[in-house]
């Protein structure tokens, strides 16, 4: 044992070996028979409450198990303080534990007066929101004001359990939905594009159960009712859930249900689409999965981690996962990826970038790159930056340029580019540098859309924005003084334990660690070694003990609801020690984009 007589061990690279091939053997072992990863979302409160009222109100028979499992699931995960969070491993929250309330009133057929779970509920709500219902409503349209996308629908649940009366549901105007999809950029709607079926089924259940007093809104209304209706029959995708999302499903169901019954064409296939997606133990998870970003983002980890010979089948399930039809909820051109391949998976920045990646790291120059590139080309901002879905739909979240999709973007746009040759992805690239440069915060952070952590002061995660900005960055900039900045907020940000929070004093996660690591693999040895040989050694520790799998609530969702991803441990810290391995192994007067190019394969 020990290798060849008079070669010196490094035995702090072995054990970095070593974990680094467990952990690839582990990401191995989830991918499925198809070649994707499906990953596992963590069990939602907010959704298995909002399915529970949604199957409550259509009062079928067949669902009674469902409602009696979700009820039973929603009481035992109760929280110490009497409120309920998004995950299990959340503290409560006013939107979450309103819902449960309602959930329950609807679940078990009547207000639940006098026992214990409602008791600590009610002493929670009067704590964080106060002891009327007129509170409790002036509460909840703070929290999200301007955006009635959660809002209105939260309080539409609570009015059709009978917890609020109609007249306190502010309207939303869903006759605008029977207008062209250009228009919504200047109709400057209180509700951002993606929630386009509940402006629709809350707007009318809304209308009926507390009609304007205006007869010129009520004819209006009356007219549009049914174009409205048709063009939620015409985006409702074949599963049934808008967007593979629970929560909306069920707003927009119950909604329908309480309007229509459960024959309507609309909320019987919702229903149908809460029965398929309820879990054996009695919830939901916030969404049926993120398979295009876990595949995505898996396939990149193998290529660092030197294994990209076995991606095998997953580039087909990749390229088949495409969406070559112009999209009719957000009117998105051919070309884009979804976050899942599941038909209520709508093409957006950060999976269409993921895709490009990893067909770039697997070596496939296919022509649906280049669509994919032209597609990411065309929803650049005017500011620079890339948004989610839809390039100046408006400046709510999800809709707005963000820092992590920029740096995502960019890093493909370079991949499926590298030489420069085309001045389009030459022009899009300065563009998106100069929104990150403008971006950059005064401690030398980006904030990310799409995560966060609930432990920090205002809920953002400064590490992993930074973290990704780096990683474009470095390819680009890697010594301008931004990110340098960016690095050393990172390197004053690591935690003694060697790993990192969203913050300097938060506690480490795997997530997090990994991502810093990722990112300050392109950092100047003399600057970043130490930190980055401790950020290693924090993983290692923690593969070796078997403790490295427990996933964080660290990801945001639509509505900035959280979730942790059984996969994120597994692919990030894959992706994470294979960077660190290539660092050592290469010379360190190699750039930043020479070392990237050492790992993309140069073979299918």
């Amino acid at each position: 044992m020990g290798g060849r007589t008079g070669v010196a061990r490094d035995p702090n690279r072995e054990r970095l070996e070593a974990a680094l091939r467990k952990a690839t053997d582990r990401l191995l072992a989830m991918r499925g028979g198809d070649g994707s990863w499906r990953g596992r979302l963590s069990s939602s409160a907010l959704s298995t409450a909002t399915a529970v009222s949604a199957l409550s109100i259509a009062g079928l028979p067949e669902d009674d198990a469902l409602v009696r499992g979700g009820v039973g699931w929603l009481v035992q995960t109760q929280n110490a303080d009497g409120g309920w969070g998004d995950t299990t491993d959340s503290p409560s929250n006013l939107s979450t534990s309103l819902l449960v309330r309602a959930a329950l009133a609807l679940g078990r057929q009547g207000p639940l007066l006098g026992d214990e779970p409602s008791r600590r509920l009610d002493g929670y709500l009067c704590r964080v929101a106060g002891a009327t219902e007129d509170e409790r409503r002036e509460a909840i349209c703070a929290a999200y004001a301007p955006d009635r996308t959660f809002a209105v629908p939260i309080l539409t649940n609570l009015a059709l359990a009978g917890l609020t009366p109609w007249e306190g549901v502010p309207p939303l105007p869903f006759e605008l939905a029977a207008c062209p999809s250009a228009w919504f950029r200047f109709l400057r709607l209180h509700v951002v594009s993606y929630a386009l079926p509940a402006l629709i089924a809350v707007g009318l259940a809304i209308d009926r159960h507390n009609a304007s007093r205006s007869l010129l809104r009520r004819w209006v209304r009356a007219a549009a009712t049914g174009a409205s209706l048709r063009k939620l029959e015409n985006i409702q995708p074949s599963s049934g859930g808008f967007l593979e999302a629970v929560p909306l499903t069920s707003f927009v169901t119950m909604s329908l249900v309480s309007l229509f019954g459960p024959g309507q064409p609309v909320a019987r296939k919702g229903l149908a689409f809460l029965r398929a997606s309820a879990r054996e133990d009695g919830s939901w998870p916030i969404d049926s999965d993120l398979s295009v970003w876990i595949t995505t983002a898996s396939t990149v980890a193998l290529a660092e981690a030197g294994r990209a010979h076995e991606i095998g089948g997953t580039r087909d399930w990749i390229l088949a996962a495409q969406h070559l039809r112009r999209h009719p909820y957000t009117d998105s051109p051919p070309g884009g990826w979804a976050w899942t391949d599941l038909p209520g998976g709508v093409p957006d920045a950060d999976d269409t970038a993921g895709a490009i990646l990893a067909l770039a790291r697997a070596s496939e120059r296919h022509a649906a790159v280049d669509s994919g590139v032209r597609w990411l080309l065309d929803l650049q901002n005017s500011d620079g930056g890339w948004p989610t879905f839809c390039r100046g739909w408006g400046h709510l979240p999800f809709d707005r340029s963000a820092p992590d999709l920029t740096a995502h973007v960019l890093r493909a746009l370079d991949a499926a580019d590298p030489e420069s040759s085309r001045p389009d992805c030459q022009r899009a690239k300065e563009r998106g540098l100069r929104y990150l440069q403008r971006e950059l915060r005064a401690d030398g952070s980006w904030h990310p859309l799409w995560f966060g952590n609930q432990g920090s002061h205002d809920q953002t995660n400064p590490v992993i924005g930074t973290a990704r900005v780096l990683r474009a960055l470095a390819l680009f900039e890697p010594g301008r003084d931004h990110t340098r900045r960016g690095q050393r907020f990172l390197l004053e940000s690591q935690n003694r334990d060697g790993g990192w929070g969203s913050a300097a004093g938060l506690s480490s996660t795997i997530e997090e660690t990994a991502l810093a690591v990722s990112a300050l693999a392109e950092a100047p040895h003399s600057e970043a070694g130490e930190a980055l040989d401790r950020g290693a050694s924090y993983l290692v520790d923690r593969v070796e003990a078997d403790t490295w799998l427990a996933a964080a609530p660290i990801g945001l969702y639509f509505a900035r609801l959280w979730y942790s991803e059984a996969a994120y441990p597994a692919i990030w810290t894959v992706e994470a020690l294979g960077r660190v391995l290539t660092r050592r192994g290469a010379p360190q007067s190699l750039s930043g984009r020479e070392m990237a190019n050492l790992r993309v394969p140069s073979g299918g």
